[in-house]
């Protein structure tokens, strides 16, 4: 459980990320290279520290995953109408690779056939389970930098 203000810091990113369906995810390559690709959050942003990402087995990404578990996540958000910056948001984590059929069911998302035409049955797909350790954020008004328990 976090403590009162990685929770208070938690919250702001939730609200945050709202509106945000894209991030960055950066892996590390077997050549020490840092790889990155847009993935969507599937409008799921009731944030605790947990995101999750489909894609294919077979992609680089999850070799890179096998390779070492440590990821990076970026967000940003769009300006708002007074000018505001949008938010920024980085996130280190963990990341593991999940096959298991259930949680596929309970992560998945109207609008994901469009790239796993057989839905959580689609041969060949994984799901990715990052679990936040560290993050920071900045919005032109509020930031934070502080450890996930």
């Amino acid at each position: 459980m976090a403590d009162k203000t990685t929770q208070q810091h938690l919250d702001h990113i939730a609200r945050a990320m709202k509106d945000i369906d894209f991030a960055m995810l950066g892996t590390h390559t077997k050549d020490g290279q840092i790889g990155a690709r847009p993935m969507s959050n599937n409008g799921q942003v009731d944030y605790s520290g947990d995101s999750y990402y489909f894609t294919w087995e077979d992609s680089l990404m999850v070799t890179d995953i096998k390779g070492d578990p440590k990821v990076g996540l970026s967000f940003q958000g769009a300006p708002s109408p007074q000018g505001a910056p949008g938010a920024f948001i980085a996130i280190e984590g963990e990341a593991k690779i999940v096959r298991d059929k259930a949680a596929f069911e309970k992560h998945w998302t109207e609008g994901l056939e469009r790239w796993f035409k057989d839905g959580t049955e689609t041969e060949g797909m994984v799901m990715l389970h990052i679990k936040a350790t560290r993050a920071a954020y900045w919005d032109g008004e509020n930031e934070g930098d502080f450890d996930i328990a």
